[in-house]
């Protein structure tokens, strides 16, 4: 195509318009990808009690398929993060989307730990795959002033489906057994699958930083701004000219070297403390004096503010900077882990301390994927973002595992909890570093991403 009589740059003109209903609808189809995630992630424990029962297995026996979806989700971020660099946002997140719900529904036909782990673990390699696309691809469609605000929102879609999960659960396990827990869900993503190849748009960034044809990325524009002509208009990103390499290479480039390592180093301590304490706080209470029923019912709030940090942290990202605002996050979250060490006897504070240790853990733990998705160049932005979900994953990995480590080291419950501040307080000193490199990447020449 030939007589352009203008450029436009595609990013600027999203950040100048207002948030139009075709974004919305966007946000609303990431919203449902993570929350199908969320109910899907869950979805194994909350069956786990009648599979158990039926199948007349132990709890340890069942670790194998407690921990197949986590290993999946790690290698499936990993995988995932450079092919959506490579063929396209769109493409990866329709077919993970379809992937994890069709082996959710595959699991609700296994008839043994072996043949469940297994699926369990194939479902992970899809649920892995999806949530750091989803990130992207809203990232980059969001206004660079709402951005982290909305980006997290989007995140606050996990919760929900988590606890969708459990409701589901309670309702149809008594009737109909665990085997409909699957059924549900992974018969809702499938659904979801045919929504997001039919409404959701290819991440316009992505267009055209692939040379995609102008008519196609006008389609796109006009259904933001519907008043806007793009007749003969030339669409670039000349921030992002000279970054046409693999997501891969960008990543592990010079320029991003640090910051990367930073962002895989926060993220790994995060999920160490988070996985470590959503599945052996019940446990770590219990045996300080209370009773099964209070540790269950104070656990209970440590994810419960999730939300609030989340979308706490997206608000004041957008208003100041972001390295600070999830650094000085991290800190409350050592400072108020370290406080639960000491509220041994006292109910009520154990209670709120644990509720307030959830929100900033939540809190800054949902802001880092929108941290990076603003760091990292379009070429790169799906495989950092993915790769800093699937190193962090390993952290989850072993902070579950390391609980009973602790527990059998027999340790007082404060000397637990004050280690349990040390990577928080690791995680909040990677953020600065990533904050200096970040200074530094600013005054160079090439891009510095969406932020």
């Amino acid at each position: 195509m030939t007589g352009f009589t203008r450029q436009l740059d595609v990013q600027q003109f999203i950040d100048e318009q207002r948030f139009s209903p075709y974004q919305w609808l966007i946000l609303v189809l990431c919203f449902l990808i993570v929350a199908a995630d969320g109910f899907d992630t869950a979805a194994i424990g909350f069956v786990a009690p009648a599979l158990g029962q039926q199948w007349h297995v132990t709890k340890a026996a069942l670790s194998p398929v407690m921990s197949a979806a986590l290993v999946g989700l790690a290698f499936g971020a990993l995988t995932a993060g450079p092919m959506a660099d490579r063929i396209g946002r769109k493409r990866v997140l329709v077919g993970s989307v379809v992937w994890f719900g069709l082996f959710s529904i595959g699991c609700a036909f296994a008839n043994s730990v072996a043949e469940l782990a297994v699926l369990r673990l194939l479902t992970g390699l899809g649920l892995g795959a999806a949530m750091p696309n989803a990130t992207t691809l809203m990232a980059e469609y969001a206004p660079r002033a709402k951005r982290s605000f909305l980006v997290n929102t989007m995140f606050c879609g996990f919760t929900l489906g988590s606890s969708a999960g459990g409701l589901v659960a309670a309702a149809l396990i008594p009737e109909h057994g665990w085997r409909s827990v699957f059924v549900v869900g992974g018969s809702a993503p499938l659904v979801l699958g045919v929504a997001l190849l039919i409404a959701l748009p290819e991440s316009i960034r992505f267009m055209t930083l692939r040379g995609a044809r102008p008519d196609r990325i006008a389609a796109v524009l006009s259904r933001i701004a519907p008043g806007v002509s793009f007749d003969r208009v030339r669409f670039v990103l000349p921030e992002e000219q000279g970054e046409a390499r693999s997501g891969a290479a960008v990543v592990l480039s010079p320029r991003y070297r640090t910051g990367t390592a930073m962002l895989w180093l926060t993220y790994f301590m995060g999920l160490l403390v988070y996985y470590l304490l959503t599945s052996w706080l019940p446990t770590l209470i219990r045996d300080s004096g209370f009773s099964v029923r209070d540790a269950a019912l104070v656990t209970a709030l440590f994810p419960l503010g999730g939300g609030i940090g989340a979308i706490v942290c997206g608000w004041l990202m957008d208003r100041f900077e972001p390295h600070r605002v999830i650094a000085v996050t991290y800190a409350l979250t050592a400072l108020f882990v370290w406080m639960i060490g000491w509220q041994a006897g006292h109910l009520a504070l154990l209670a709120t301390v644990v509720f307030i240790a959830g929100v900033c853990m939540n809190g800054a733990q949902s802001s880092l994927p929108t941290l990076a998705a603003a760091f990292y160049p379009t070429s790169g932005r799906a495989t950092g973002v993915a790769w800093m979900l699937g190193v962090g994953r390993f952290g989850g990995i072993l902070g579950a595992f390391s609980g009973g480590l602790l527990l059998q080291a027999q340790l007082g419950f404060s000397t637990i909890f004050s280690m349990l501040a040390v990577p928080a307080l690791i995680a909040t000193g990677a953020l600065l570093v990533k904050r200096s490199a970040a200074r530094r990447q600013a005054a160079a020449p090439v891009s510095t991403g969406i932020a």
